[in-house]
């Protein structure tokens, strides 16, 4: 499948997914099953989906073999995260350690910063946490964790795809800008979320 073919597909996908309503086909509140409770969060929080596209962005960005490394570090580390959250451990300024990591790895692709492989594995991986505590605090009480982590785990799989295939496009003098364009709007939208505006 051509890039251009790759990119269109997956930006198609994740506005589909953002605009379409649940089928909730158990009674009460929430989403119904684990799976597709853990697979609607990141992609129904705009903080999630901007800093988890940003991972991939910044991916590209570094080249091999960052491109595969972060996006393997953020799931496994927010993975960790979310047991935190589902056995209770506490973690202060989740909210803002979330909306950080936009305003962060934002401006890392902004400014197009070079860092080595394991500096910018641990930001990723510091911000991880955040998430994944998000995630396991707001696993809902009648759904299966396991499941409900897979769900997560295959979302952010996808926005960071989604990050890599817009983020490719630095092989390209024109796409190079683009994409530090995009590090910068991620940026600003982790202000936003930062400061309460979105």
């Amino acid at each position: 499948m051509p890039l251009r073919a790759l990119i269109l597909f997956f930006a198609f996908a994740l506005i589909a997914i953002q605009s379409a309503s649940p089928a909730l086909a158990h009674t009460g509140s929430g989403y119904g099953g684990g799976l597709i409770a853990g697979f609607a969060h990141p992609i129904l929080g705009w903080d999630h989906v901007a800093a988890m596209v940003a991972v991939g962005l910044w991916g590209a960005f570094l080249g091999s073999p960052s491109v595969w490394i972060l996006p393997v570090v953020f799931p496994l580390v927010m993975a960790f995260g979310a047991v935190a959250g589902i056995i209770g451990l506490p973690l202060p300024a989740v909210e803002t350690g979330i909306a950080l990591s936009a305003v962060v790895l934002g401006l890392m692709i902004a400014f197009a910063v070079k860092s080595p492989i394991w500096v910018a594995a641990v930001i990723v991986g510091a911000f991880a946490v955040f998430h994944g505590y998000a995630h396991g605090t707001e696993l809902p009480a009648t759904v299966n964790a396991f499941a409900y982590a897979v769900g997560f785990v295959i979302a952010t799989g996808l926005l960071h795809m989604l990050g890599i295939g817009f983020g490719l496009l630095v092989k390209w003098p024109a796409g190079r800008v683009a994409v530090r364009g995009a590090g910068g709007i991620i940026s600003l939208a982790g202000i936003a979320f930062l400061t309460g505006i979105a």
